[in-house]
């Protein structure tokens, strides 16, 4: 064989041989390499880096459950916080309902028991008349009993009477139940059919009476 064959055949085994070292280097991850070096320093056998891996694995786990487990005792907690409010709730919305129920049946307690007492003194009276007869002792001591409820009732409640007779017509305050023309320059209250009452300032109900009105031709001048 020639000197130059001997070299091609040489140069041809030589790639051949540099081809294969770089595909052995490539299939070799740099990663295994690195953690193979890691593990060689450290003196640890891969057996025990992936038990170590296992029991980091197993803690992370162990925390995570013991968070949610927190979390739903709190949410629970909170659960029994808002069912107790919400009873509470309806037990005070019920009470409440029950005593504004009260309050406007048994509204009127006070002024009735009061008003009993005037009972009493018309039995009184009633009693009386029927062993005397004696008018003018009956008719004095009704008149006693009037006073004394008008005066407690003004007293105690606010109710009292007003004087219309001879007054200013006022629509406000009296309900005109006749009328008739006469010589006035505004209409005027001339006979009292129903007393007015009013409650402090408030009219209570209105005096129904007779209006005097003005002559039309007056009235306009």
């Amino acid at each position: 064989m020639s000197k130059q064959g001997n070299r091609t055949h040489q140069e041809r085994h030589a790639s051949n041989g540099a081809s294969g070292n770089d595909e052995t280097d490539q299939d070799i991850p740099v990663t295994e390499v690195h953690e193979a070096s890691d593990r060689a320093i450290n003196g640890e056998s891969p057996k025990e880096a992936a038990a170590d891996a296992g029991l980091q694995i197993a803690a992370l786990i162990a925390e995570k459950d013991a968070k949610i487990a927190a979390l739903e005792e709190e949410a629970s907690s909170l659960k029994d916080q808002y069912l107790r409010k919400l009873a509470d709730y309806e037990n005070f919305r019920k009470r409440l309902f029950r005593e504004k129920d009260d309050a406007v049946q048994y509204a009127n307690s006070s002024l009735l028991v009061d008003l009993v007492s005037v009972m009493d003194d018309f039995d009184r009276a009633i009693k009386s008349s029927e062993t005397s007869r004696e008018f003018q002792s009956l008719h004095d001591g009704i008149s006693m009993i009037e006073r004394n409820l008008s005066s407690m009732l003004e007293g105690k409640y606010g109710l009292s009477r007003y004087e219309s007779l001879n007054q200013p017509f006022d629509p406000n305050r009296h309900e005109a139940m006749m009328s008739e023309i006469g010589e006035c320059q505004e209409p005027v209250v001339i006979e009292e059919y129903v007393k007015g009452y009013k409650l402090k300032e408030r009219v209570l109900r209105s005096a129904k009476v007779k209006v005097r009105m003005p002559e039309v031709d007056r009235a306009e001048n």
